[in-house]
């Protein structure tokens, strides 16, 4: 009996998703990191990737890496958040690329990398006003360029690159796509020589790439969430690109288990306070109503809101930190105890159910299937 609750990866449509997003970059002339932070570091959606046209695998997270490489993937790893001085050693051991903000990083990686006999391979951020990492100063990047460029032996200088909207909400436009190939060609300039990468941001950045504003000098994408999310990838369903309808929104999927069935009111009754998560929550007075009580809670996924019930006629009254509360009054279908509920998810809630270990992770389909 398959123990829930449980989170299914469909590696059928996890690569029909890839592919397309992969052929997509690749008919504007871009290449595609593929990021596996979102599914926990499963190895074999690296394998998947690599297997649909990725030219590098990329997390934030080195050990998710590690896995990757160890399971057998080919293709480079690429770390992309910046590293901690701490973890410079294990780093180049396992990655060939990493995205760089801050000069005593550098110069202590290029140490890492020469105790370990390797030529590491460094993209330089620029903040563009998203104000998360990168040099904020054009002559500053310029000057680290150099200084990587002329200084640095064992580093190779790479590209540059940024991040947009993942902190600051600032949109991937067609002028800031031109400001990141400007500071591209201050450091070419300054270089001497023409930069391998020019790695224009995540799967936010696939927008001025549908609208054919791209400029031909960007030529990499760090993309993870249209690829395994579909159209449930926030930025993709917050700017409703209609391109992404045809991707799959269930590869990745939650199944949870009803543990209780009664018909309730649906307001608390007795004087309020806050609920488990110290909130304030308000509550709306239907009447009574009959629910369903989850084995699932808060804990496990983190908002209720980046859940969507797939029994017709359901919605989420709301959690606790163990337990989710599922109106079924309108619902033809009658649940009993026992009986599981499936949800198609957002990307954040995947994010934190691929960490608990209150559920278990279930693989469909063949790993790594060329085309």
């Amino acid at each position: 009996m398959k123990k829930r609750p449980a989170l299914i990866f469909d590696h059928e449509k996890l690569r029909d998703n890839m592919r397309t997003v992969v052929g997509w970059c690749n008919e504007a002339g871009i290449d595609v990191a593929g990021v596996i932070k979102v599914t926990g570091g499963l190895a074999s959606a690296a394998l998947d990737y690599e297997a649909c046209g990725a030219k590098w695998i990329a997390s934030s997270r080195l050990e998710q890496l590690a896995r990757a490489k160890a399971a057998g993937v080919k293709i480079p790893m690429m770390m992309i958040r910046v590293p901690m001085l701490s973890e410079l050693d294990e780093m180049v051991k396992v990655c060939e690329y990493s995205l760089q903000s801050e000069f005593t990083t550098l110069r202590a990686l290029d140490e890492a990398a020469i105790r370990a006999g390797k030529i590491h391979n460094v993209i330089l951020m620029a903040d563009l006003g998203d104000l998360r990492e990168g040099f904020f100063d054009p002559e500053e990047l310029i000057d680290v360029a150099k200084y990587t460029e002329e200084v640095l032996t064992g580093l190779n200088l790479a590209g540059v690159g940024t991040n947009l909207g993942c902190y600051g909400s600032v949109m991937p436009t067609e002028e800031k796509m031109k400001h990141l190939v400007r500071c591209a060609e201050a450091v070419e300039k300054a270089i001497g020589r023409p930069l391998e990468i020019v790695s224009g941001g995540a799967t936010s950045s696939m927008m001025p790439m549908f609208d054919g504003v791209m400029p031909e000098k960007v030529n990499m994408l760090r993309i993870g969430g249209a690829s395994f999310l579909g159209s449930n990838e926030e930025t993709c369903r917050i700017y409703g690109r209609k391109e992404m309808d045809i991707l799959h929104d269930d590869a990745i999927t939650l199944e949870a288990e009803v543990i209780e069935v009664r018909t309730k009111p649906t307001h608390p009754i007795g004087k309020l306070g806050v609920n488990a998560f110290g909130k304030k929550a308000v509550y709306k007075d239907r009447g009574d109503r009959r629910r369903a009580l989850l084995a699932i809670g808060g804990a496990d996924f983190g908002d209720y809101n980046d859940l969507l019930p797939q029994l017709e006629g359901s919605f989420i009254l709301g959690c606790s930190g163990d337990h989710t509360i599922l109106d079924i009054e309108d619902c033809k279908e009658k649940l009993k105890v026992g009986d599981v509920v499936r949800f198609k998810l957002y990307y954040t809630a995947v994010l934190h159910l691929v960490s608990s270990e209150n559920v278990t992770k279930y693989e469909l389909g063949e790993i790594g299937v060329r085309l």
